[in-house]
């Protein structure tokens, strides 16, 4: 306890003396997101100087070996930190598909000199990653993949199409699963490979949403070469990387769920829109009930989020359960937004203007829609629930 509690301390005045004081405040919207790598415009030089620091430290990847560029904190010390980090409402000094789900792949398939190549990098921002998974013919049944990677001696050439590539537009290398045996078994005969975005081949076209805006593109590779290095894993066995990501991919995406419960009081913005009683509270009083549940289940879903990420520490991972925490923690996003357009009465309808920041609100709100598809729709969460956790028999064909 005395050394965690010396950690604390020298953690809250290494924060108090780095973090910027412009850093110390909520994101507004998606575009105070600072994701990192070579093509990324800085908003200012504090949010530059805010991700070098943490980056040297390791501290965006605190839990990740020293080795490799991380922080190399217990368990214990990166909640600490995340704790110190909410006391002064410091900003996330970096998102990033590397570290949320390509790192944690790397850690456990990579060779060493993949390892050493490629992590230190994400943890610095150097590096944007997008990933290249879901297909048109194959999203749920993404083993149904079929974009191919043939060998051609001293290196692989690449030639499919991946859809739904979160930006991919943005990105610089890419994390992608391909075929490289055609007579296999469909989940047999997929390998995991990485490259280059900016290679010649690789091209990249938007797709809108409702909501007018979207991070998600069509991702074309034609004839692009791909050295034979950066196959991660055993070649065909490609799809036993793919499931390890993708629990943590869900875990990522049901995460930002109960996280957004615990950053934004849903109560003060609903008294600021449609006014307060008496006694100060919101005058809509079953208004009222709905956001005091949601925001109590958010809490109670971060407890849970805590106790799956001490169980996976403690070696006994967390498998079929990400499917638990995706499904829940994105129904719990799709509530917050629905109540913060309740608590935005009329004014919640306005979709251009600067009064709504151009609509910042219904087009949020609409884009959480696709979180029940993404990262594995609700329904095959379900499936998986019910077959992996509750040990349900599957149901009988009438």
């Amino acid at each position: 306890m005395a050394d965690l509690e010396q950690f604390q301390q020298e953690t809250r005045d290494w924060l108090e003396a780095n973090c910027p004081k412009t850093m110390r405040k909520p994101m507004r919207t998606e575009s105070d997101a600072c994701w990192g790598g070579r093509n990324f415009e800085f908003k200012s030089d504090d949010q530059r100087n805010w991700l070098k620091l943490m980056g040297e430290k390791g501290w965006t990847a605190p839990e990740w070996p020293k080795e490799y560029g991380g922080g190399g904190l217990s368990r214990e010390q990166s909640k600490i930190l995340k704790k110190e980090m909410a006391r002064i409402s410091a900003r996330p000094p970096l998102q990033s598909f590397g570290i949320w789900m390509l790192g944690p792949a790397l850690l456990k398939f990579g060779s060493e000199e993949q390892k050493k190549e490629y992590l230190p990098p994400i943890v610095r921002g150097e590096i944007r990653w997008c990933q290249g998974y879901s297909e048109p013919g194959a999203g749920s049944d993404l083993a149904s993949l079929q974009t191919r990677c043939e060998d051609k001696g001293d290196h692989y050439l690449v030639n499919g199409q991946k859809v739904w590539t979160s930006y991919a537009d943005k990105a610089d290398w890419i994390f992608c699963l391909v075929r490289t045996n055609r007579e296999a078994r469909k989940h047999l005969g997929i390998s995991f490979v990485l490259f280059d975005m900016a290679s010649k081949g690789v091209s990249t076209k938007p797709i809108t949403l409702i909501s007018g805006k979207s991070p998600f593109c069509e991702t074309f590779f034609d004839d692009v070469k791909v050295p034979k290095e950066n196959l991660v894993g055993t070649l065909d066995r490609g799809w036993d990387i793919a499931k390890y990501l993708l629990t943590h991919e869900r875990e990522m995406i049901g995460g930002s769920g109960g996280s957004a419960f615990a950053s934004r009081g849903l109560g003060e913005v609903a008294v600021s829109a449609l006014g307060a009683d008496d006694d100060g509270q919101l005058s809509d009083t079953a208004l009222r009930a709905k956001i005091a549940t949601a925001e109590l289940d958010g809490w109670a879903f971060l407890l849970t989020m805590e106790r799956a990420k001490d169980e996976a520490k403690a070696g006994h991972g967390v498998g079929a359960r990400s499917s638990m925490l995706k499904y829940y923690g994105t129904e719990l996003n799709k509530r917050r937004f629905e109540l913060m357009m309740a608590s935005k009465g009329m004014s919640a309808l306005e979709w251009e203007g600067e009064a709504s920041n151009e609509g910042e609100l219904p087009r949020a709100w609409l884009r959480t829609k696709g979180n029940s598809i993404e990262g594995g729709t609700s329904e095959v969460q379900l499936n998986i629930i019910s077959k992996r956790i509750l040990g349900l028999p599957d149901p009988k064909v009438v």
